[in-house]
């Protein structure tokens, strides 16, 4: 079955990434000097921002949480049962 076509699939998603270059102290006492976010974002964000919601991951897990990377991608996100139209997080 095509990625679009996937009852309730948000699609296709491009991950994006966010550098933040200020160093992170860590609670352990190290500090990372810089790093990297990687996230997805489906829908439309409304007026007042309202809609957005955030899903953290597991720290084995990674920022692909639905959809499809490509036409071609077989594996969908991680939590691609429940993040879409009709589904838990709508």
């Amino acid at each position: 079955m095509e990625p679009r076509a996937a009852a309730g699939s948000v699609g296709i998603v491009t991950p994006l990434t966010q550098r933040f270059e200020q160093p992170l102290e860590l609670a352990c006492g190290r500090t990372l000097p810089g790093y990297d976010i990687v996230y997805e974002t489906y829908g439309t964000l409304n007026a007042d921002c309202s809609n957005a919601v955030l899903i953290c991951h597991a720290l084995s897990g990674n920022a692909h949480a639905a959809g499809y990377h490509s036409p071609a991608d077989r594996k969908p996100g991680w939590w691609d049962n429940c993040i879409g139209p009709g589904k838990p997080i709508d």
